[in-house]
């Protein structure tokens, strides 16, 4: 209450402006912005069989989930949310996705979130999510998060609607458990769904007002294109379509833009990836706790 939360830290020293922006548009619904990258290819690729030689095999996810988590730790303020009208920061980096039990259209689905310090280099980042997906794609496989929402509606409906009031009402004020907060899949930094996988195409996903959900990615089936190369010549390219969805109440446009051009870059350089980052800000240090802290003095004294 009153400005404590145990997923993140209140932001004082903020703009006066962008401290009424919350009351002006009190829901993410209010502050969605939108817009689209459509991703080259062509050095996901060539890296993707590069590292596939060498017996390591990586996917657009892996890498584009591992470029956003550097994006996390070099621009911290982009791991901001909202909550009550006031401006918080998370205590990690944290990502959600959706894993489909099993590739048929009546598997019920898994929701998944990975917890990252900003320090991981690309093949940590791919295990944990390798080892996620592993431990869910499976129709018996039951994740802390399936265990409460069965919990949660073995009840009647009328219960059903008290229990979410509630927790909505907790989370509002800041009470609601960690314990509870570790397992909901909407409490995160990102909140990424890979269409692509299903050959399906992207879309604008809406944010949701429950959780502290700041920013919604949607890959979509990739497809060949006319593009201008180097020379000026129009030749035919592979580009993947990714959907951004953002809030904008925390985070002002030229700082949003400067986060998604490093992140355009790593994806165009994906081995910048394999070693972890040179080096945190103190901003980052301080927000991603000890842990991290202590992985930056150990690289610096390496």
């Amino acid at each position: 209450m009153f400005g404590f939360r145990p997923d993140g830290k209140k932001v004082k020293d903020i703009d006066p402006i962008q401290r009424i922006i919350p009351h002006i548009m009190p829901t993410r619904n209010d502050a969605q912005n939108m817009t689209e990258y459509d991703c080259p290819c062509e050095p996901l690729d060539a890296f993707i069989i590069e590292q596939s030689d060498k017996g390591v095999e990586y996917t657009y996810m892996h890498l584009i989930i591992a470029a956003m988590v550097r994006v996390y730790a070099r621009f911290p303020r982009l791991n901001r949310f909202v909550i009550n009208g006031r401006i918080f920061q998370h205590n990690e980096i944290q990502v959600s996705f959706v894993v489909k039990k099993d590739l048929s259209p009546d598997a019920p689905d898994a929701l998944v979130k990975l917890n990252f310090t900003g320090m991981e280099t690309l093949q940590e980042v791919q295990q944990k999510i390798d080892e996620a997906i592993e431990a869910n794609n499976n129709i018996e496989a039951n994740n802390g998060t399936d265990k409460l929402a069965r919990l949660i509606t073995m009840t009647p409906n009328f219960l059903i609607k008290l229990t979410v009031g509630l927790i909505k009402l907790l989370d509002k004020h800041g009470m609601l458990p960690k314990a509870i907060l570790n397992l909901s899949p909407f409490h995160t930094s990102l909140f990424i769904t890979n269409l692509k996988s299903i050959k399906g195409p992207s879309i604008f996903h809406h944010l949701y007002n429950f959780g502290t959900t700041g920013i919604f990615m949607a890959m979509g089936k990739e497809s060949e294109v006319p593009v201008v190369n180097a020379d000026g010549k129009i030749v035919v390219g592979k580009r993947m379509p990714v959907q951004i969805v953002t809030d904008e109440r925390f985070c002002d446009g030229f700082y949003f833009v400067s986060a998604m051009k490093f992140w355009e870059r790593l994806l165009k350089h994906p081995t910048q990836m394999m070693m972890p980052p040179e080096a945190l800000s103190e901003d980052v240090k301080v927000i991603f706790g000890r842990k991290a802290r202590e992985m930056a003095q150990q690289q610096k004294q390496a």
